[in-house]
């Protein structure tokens, strides 16, 4: 993510790199569902180092009823209702964003980590009262000495905020291992510390444990990252994911973002859509449905530069525009779309 607090040597503005997704959600059903209410944040976010140039969010079947609105957060949220019988349902959102460059973290730069925790009791302005509120645990992220101590290595005394919190990203990359099988969207921040892998998910998690249990302020993001192909062969459809990472608040600075599943500050590789305390505040699609039985779900996203769009978009059959912008028995199930990249 980039800042104008941060320091460019090229004295040059950041390079910008323009970039379509799609992102199509099936979910089949075993038997009809009758009514089906959803909430959707799918949109990517307009600040930040980010700009939507384009989003289209559509459904098969088409919604009833459908409201736009922001969450606390100032997530975009569409929430939509349909209520005709369906045995499966898709939903395609459409994105293009222009992103800029992460510019990197100059050595020394920002307040020490004590200070940063000293100072946030103090601070009545609405930029340190939000940051305030994101150094405390949350449904999914709970602090303890065991995740201070296991970051203790990377946060020594009076080193510079931005500086550890590098440190701590380039940490967990290298003693965690990626594993989709090992976790679920249920399993507790202290089970990924005990197992040592996990997803994209659990290590944003885990870095925001570490970071609140020592009194820094930090927040959880949801998105999707570029991911290339190998040498020489071209890009698939619908092989790429959502992702999550983690911002980190740093006074007079403001929000920087590290994600540990790809050891790197996140920048023009990364889409940013929604920022909450947890997963739990940014699923980016979850609903209620009547009847339907058992449920399975299907994913492909595809996020690719606008200079490489040979790739058609997976579209569903007979879906229909629902929100746009420029710049089986009566029981009740509910439903969640995890990270799991």
């Amino acid at each position: 993510m980039t800042h104008p607090s941060f320091s460019n040597e090229t004295g040059k503005a950041p390079e910008l790199v323009r970039y379509r997704i799609d992102h199509l959600t099936a979910y089949d059903y075993s038997q009809n569902v009758s009514i089906s209410h959803h909430v959707a944040r799918l949109r990517p976010i307009s600040g930040n180092g980010q700009k939507l140039i384009d989003f289209r969010l559509t459904s098969n079947p088409a919604p009833t009823q459908l409201e736009s609105d922001s969450d606390y957060f100032g997530n975009a949220v569409e929430r939509f209702s349909i209520q005709e019988p369906h045995d499966r349902l898709e939903v395609v959102a459409f994105s293009e964003v222009e992103v800029s460059a992460a510019i990197p973290i100059v050595e020394g730069i920002g307040p020490a980590w004590e200070q940063v925790r000293a100072s946030l009791a103090k601070d009545r302005s609405p930029t340190g009262l939000a940051a305030y509120e994101c150094s405390f645990p949350s449904d999914m992220i709970p602090v303890g000495p065991e995740f201070a101590d296991y970051a203790a290595a990377s946060f020594s005394a009076e080193r510079p905020v931005l500086e550890a919190a590098l440190a701590l990203t380039l940490q967990i990359h290298g003693d965690f291992k990626f594993d989709p099988t090992a976790t679920t969207v249920a399993t507790p921040v202290s089970e990924v510390l005990a197992k040592r892998r996990g997803v994209c998910q659990d290590f944003a998690h885990l870095q925001i444990a570490c970071l609140r249990s020592l009194g820094i302020p930090a927040r959880y993001v949801s998105g999707y990252v570029r991911t290339d192909p190998p040498p020489g062969q071209k890009r698939l459809v619908g092989v790429d994911a959502t992702h999550a990472w983690v911002s980190v608040y740093c006074p007079g600075i403001g929000w920087v973002e590290f994600d540990p599943t790809n050891k790197r500050i996140a920048g023009d590789t990364h889409v940013r859509v929604a920022y909450g305390r947890d997963f739990g505040d940014v699923s980016p699609l979850r609903g209620t449905v009547i009847g339907g039985g058992w449920q399975q779900l299907s994913i492909a996203v595809t996020v690719q530069p606008t200079d490489e769009l040979e790739v058609p978009a997976p579209v569903p059959s007979q879906s229909q525009v629902m929100s746009q912008s420029q710049g089986g028995g009566q029981s009740q199930t509910s439903m969640s779309q995890n990270q799991n990249s």
